[in-house]
């Protein structure tokens, strides 16, 4: 998003909207489609970037250079009297979380479908993403004039790895020389190819099957030939249930098949009223009537991308689902529960500036936003993505959509001191930017860490901040925290005496200490008989003690999971002191770690992977080989998916989110819980 330019279509009853996302694996030709339509709708004078001022949905500079979505395009335009707003989701795992958010705010789904490429793992996992929150969804085969393609093989393949419901409502006309000419409706009886029949009563069998209109039935039944007109709003009803999903057919380069896709856009695919609303509540948690996408009810809207744009600084993309959006009021800002990810709840009033209707990096002018439609915020300061905007006389909030978790970390510093000044700012930038960021600040390491979803996705991270945000870091190993615990028992003195001129230091005190159970921490007891060490100055014996565990006995890993006995001592009734015996009580854990040994233990993590159930095998073996105890597994056979439950080193995660998406081709997931420490093998346990 950008600078402001032109004027924006003018908003429609929700009635003639439709926000329509763009589905599909990376390469399937989502975002040439999406220009195809713009240049169709006169949105764009022609394909491509040649011209000065030709936009597109691709506005990142590391989505030109790599030629591939990275985030959330968005683009509204006009066509037969109804407002259309694309929104081009990227196609690769790595960024799913722009792809919950376009179908946050949309109303439908288009799976974009590679006549060449066909139908791979990634398009059935979004596909079953969209069916999770029940997403219409709709298919389309581009590519055709492509070679190697096969259209029938691709319809074939959506037909069997999508599931019930999917029929192709096209077919393609080809030439003599076998070149695409253009595309026929089944729907229209004048349509004569083989299996046409065949395949024009199953795609009518699939409408009339979602209709409530009886009549209907008894005219297929009595043998009437349906035509389209006669179909239409049943073909609307039948999509907007998400049971029936027509699939279409496109060569966008060519235009061809462009027209018939606008024009069942606006005909057969759902509105915002049809589509519904999602369910709130108050800020506070406690239950708000439900919404209705009406322009008049109470004001609901969501932020569903924020932006730094370097003309008009921080921009907000909203899908308005209630009421109607204004310039120059005030809103309440209420979200959004993910305080563990860096991104603060928020409980502010703002007041809303100029709204902008997007065409990809443009921005165009437009004097309201109502329910159902999308628009674009500029300097909105708190509001971030996932945050709720509604009325501040009768705040709502809307619950967010579920983000993936970030598993991959990726250490980084600042390049130079000017960098490093401007670091904080960026990150913070950045962070309300991508909810699926997290950021921390290991105080065991001292390391910065961005948790990223995949490799692809710290790259772009790394790119946004030297391009966007102006500053320029480095990335270093990250370093996995190494804890050591005694290797045995032993039984030490440790003696703290000083003197020098006026009070001297003296404090001596006698420990037992021993390995603790895992997870047991520092505990500290005491045996004292006949007070050779006078009861207020326990404390300070263990106040030592967990002081230099803290610093460590052999370099910076704390010592952890230690029962230490105070069993014997020596005090003087004038030179005895707090600090004295807290030096004495470190003095006696060092002791302790010279005389018994240390042991390094390295930290574990619970871990659930979830994969295809073909491709459990190897995740099991890909596990084995990084020192894993596997110790169960859940299979879903309704979705043909497997959890497989292990235990493994932290270390060896370190980068198993890419290895991992490599063994099941982008298809697999995981989790991980914090599980202990347990002893390190010799390669691992490095010297501090």
């Amino acid at each position: 998003m950008g600078k402001e330019t032109a004027t924006a279509p003018a908003p429609r009853p929700a009635a003639q909207v439709r926000n329509v996302a763009l589905v599909g694996h990376s390469g399937a030709g989502k975002t040439t489609l999406a220009e195809a339509l713009l240049v169709a709708t006169g949105a764009l004078p022609r394909m491509g970037r040649v011209e000065e001022g030709t936009t597109c949905l691709d506005t990142e500079e590391v989505e030109i250079r790599q030629q591939r979505s990275v985030s959330l395009g968005v683009a509204t335009v006009e066509h037969a009297g109804h407002r259309i707003t694309l929104l081009d989701t990227p196609g690769s795992p790595d960024f799913v979380g722009e792809l919950r958010a376009g179908l946050r705010a949309a109303d439908s789904a288009l799976f974009v479908v590679s006549a060449v490429n066909g139908v791979d793992a990634t398009t059935v996992q979004l596909w079953e993403e969209c069916a999770a929150v029940g997403m219409p969804r709709a298919v389309v085969i581009t590519q055709l004039d492509r070679p190697r393609a096969d259209v029938e093989d691709a319809v074939r393949l959506c037909q069997m790895l999508l599931g019930e419901g999917v029929y192709p409502v096209h077919l393609v006309d080809r030439g003599a020389d076998g070149a695409v000419r253009g595309v026929v409706s089944l729907l229209d009886p004048a349509t004569e190819a083989p299996e046409a029949d065949r395949l024009r009563s199953e795609l009518i069998e699939g409408i009339i099957g979602e209709s409530e209109d009886e009549a209907l039935m008894e005219r297929y039944l009595a043998g009437d030939r349906l035509v389209q007109d006669d179909l239409i709003s049943d073909l609307e009803t039948a999509v907007a249930r998400g049971h029936f999903h027509p699939v279409l057919c496109a060569a966008p380069l060519a235009g061809v098949g462009i027209d018939p896709l606008l024009e069942l856009l606006v005909s057969g695919f759902p509105c915002p009223v049809e589509h519904g609303c999602p369910p709130v509540t108050r800020p506070d948690g406690s239950p708000a009537p439900a919404l209705s996408c009406d322009p008049d009810g109470p004001l609901v809207a969501e932020v569903v991308k924020t932006t730094t744009d370097p003309y008009v600084g921080r921009v907000s993309l909203v899908r308005v689902f209630s009421g109607t959006l204004r310039p120059d009021v005030p809103v309440h800002v209420s979200g959004h529960g993910l305080a563990d990810r860096g991104h603060p709840d928020h409980d502010v009033d703002e007041r809303i500036g100029v709204l902008t209707s997007p065409l990809g990096a443009l921005l165009r002018p437009v004097a309201a936003c109502p329910a159902g439609d999308i628009c674009a915020i500029a300097r909105l300061t708190s509001a971030e993505t996932g945050d709720t905007l509604s009325s501040p006389e009768d705040p709502r909030l809307v619950p967010p959509w579920e983000l993936p978790t970030p598993q991959l970390p990726v250490a980084v510093e600042a390049t130079s001191r000017s960098d490093e000044d401007r670091l904080a700012t960026a990150l913070s930038r950045l962070v309300a930017e991508d909810p699926t960021v997290r950021l921390e600040r290991r105080t065991d390491t001292g390391q910065l860490l961005l948790w990223c979803v995949g490799e692809a996705h710290a790259d772009v991270l790394l790119e946004r901040l030297r391009t966007r945000h102006g500053v320029s870091v480095t990335t270093v190993p990250v370093r996995v925290p190494m804890v050591e615990t005694l290797a045995g028992p032993a039984r030490v003195t440790g003696r703290h005496v000083k003197q020098s001129g006026g009070h001297g230091q003296y404090a001596v005190v006698v420990v037992e200490g021993e390995p603790g159970p895992p997870g047991s921490g520092i505990v500290f007891e005491q045996r004292i008989v006949g007070g050779t060490v006078p009861s207020q100055f326990h404390a300070s014996v263990e106040k030592g003690i967990r002081a230099q565990a803290q610093r460590g006995v052999s370099g910076d890993r704390p010592v952890v999971d230690l029962r230490v006995t105070l069993v014997d001592g020596k005090a003087h009734s004038v030179d005895s002191s707090d600090a004295a015996f807290q030096a004495a009580g470190a003095l006696a854990l060092r002791e302790l770690a010279a005389a018994a040994g240390t042991r390094v233990l390295e930290p574990w993590c619970e871990v659930d992977v979830r994969v295809p159930s073909e491709y459990v095998g190897a995740v099991m073996s890909d596990l084995s080989s990084r020192r894993a105890r596997v110790t169960g597994s859940e299979a879903d056979p309704v979705r043909d998916r497997t959890t497989v439950r292990a235990e493994v080193p932290e270390v060896e995660l370190l980068g198993y989110p890419g290895v991992l998406r490599s063994v099941t081709h982008g298809t697999g997931s995981f989790e991980r819980r914090p599980l202990g420490y347990e002893p390190a093998p010799a390669s691992v346990a490095v010297p501090a």
